[in-house]
């Protein structure tokens, strides 16, 4: 009977009062050939067109470029000494001559804000050794991030028949290189200023990516063009605790597509806050030196769900019917479990405010008997 009774699990189920929002808009209509928008935190695809066709990617290929160079900037920010074949590549430029020395940090904004090919070539060549080599860690990365449908030729984007990704591996691959602190720093930025250690000079880069000006929330990404490729855009947004990716891939009106998408994802997405610190229950222990403990919830981040859905989470307590003594401070005794059908969105800890010690009962006669026999052969 005892255990039947340590397994019941005090459930209640409490309707959430999430504010409701009106269905999103019809699905955006864009120029772009390929298209796709994401909920970067989960990957969730919020609109798609085309979104796993392979295409040439231009420029937007730095977004690998740079993260690759910033990660290994992390370990150790060398300074590079500019050389003629570093910089013996077309297109766009940051103005880099050989003899040039400077960090792999200062390449990389110069890769992301002004898209210098020679930026480009001279991190990879200083990390690889070579472009060719460069790029064989370029479609390692691929294959890390589940990229299934990306290779790699250059580090700048110039076109090759090989060289090739689609929407949907882009939004991937910019998602997780927003999550790099220092790719995120240096996307965000209008402009920026690169510190040169020779010539010992300073250079201000004007970022190409236009819709940080015109759209609010807009905190990168990366912009790309060739005649081949066509106008190529990576965008990433924030507000009120969504954050979308959204790319275009040969889009005669990519900033409109992009506004436009973006748009519909906001208008789609919600965040909801999940604090549970405010609920407090004093809970039954058994065999300590006291009756019960007092326990408070916690707090985890807000969850973005479809705006749709928010009148369908449910939220539910998840305690036994009591526990045994001793109970420690910060114990986890239960659980808050945040539900849309059966699908589990969030959990937050119910945590044992104080301690419990168990209790000492004074030992019997025939205990103590028994410890006498013990010690005997010992």
């Amino acid at each position: 009977m005892l255990k039947k009774i340590i397994s019941i699990l005090l459930i209640l189920i409490i309707p959430m009062s999430f504010p409701l929002f009106a269905l999103a808009d019809a699905q955006p209509q864009v120029s772009a050939k390929s298209a796709v928008l994401i909920n970067a935190d989960s990957g969730e695809i919020l609109y798609a067109k085309g979104e796993n066709d392979k295409r040439p990617m231009a420029s937007t290929t730095k977004i690998m470029t740079a993260l690759i160079t910033l990660e290994m900037a992390a370990v150790n920010n060398k300074i590079v000494t500019i050389t003629d074949n570093m910089v013996r590549v077309e297109g766009s430029s940051m103005g880099l001559m050989p003899g040039n020395k400077l960090s792999l940090k200062s390449l990389a904004a110069g890769m992301l804000l002004v898209s210098g090919n020679d930026a480009a070539n001279s991190a990879a060549i200083a990390i690889g050794g070579s472009t060719e080599s460069f790029a064989e860690l370029m479609n390692k990365r691929a294959k890390e991030l589940n990229m299934t449908n990306t290779h790699f030729v250059t580090p700048s984007g110039l076109d090759d028949k090989e060289h090739y990704t689609t929407a949907r591996d882009l939004a991937v691959l910019a998602a997780a290189a927003m999550k790099n602190p220092d790719f995120a720093e240096i996307a965000c930025e209008k402009s920026m200023s690169v510190q040169f250690i020779s010539p010992d000079l300073t250079r201000r880069l004007t970022n190409h990516n236009k819709l940080l000006s015109m759209y609010n929330g807009c905190v990168g990404v990366k912009t790309g063009f060739t005649k081949k490729a066509g106008r190529c855009l990576v965008s990433s947004a924030e507000k009120n605790g969504v954050h979308l990716v959204a790319v275009t891939l040969n889009a005669s009106d990519d900033w409109n597509d992009h506004e436009k998408m973006l748009n519909y994802g906001f208008s789609k997405l919600i965040s909801c806050p999940i604090d549970d610190s405010g609920y407090s229950v004093t809970f039954p222990v058994v065999g300590g030196t006291s009756n019960n403990v007092v326990i408070h919830g916690s707090v985890q981040n807000s969850i973005v769900v479809n705006a749709d859905e928010v009148p369908n989470i449910k939220r539910t307590v998840e305690l036994p019917a009591f526990t045994y003594a001793p109970v420690e401070t910060g114990q986890v005794l239960g659980t808050v479990r945040y539900t849309i059908g059966s699908k589990t969105v969030a959990t937050t800890e119910l945590i044992a405010v104080g301690p419990v010690p168990k209790l000492e009962m004074p030992k019997n006669i025939f205990e103590i008997f028994l410890d006498h026999i013990k010690n005997l052969f010992i």
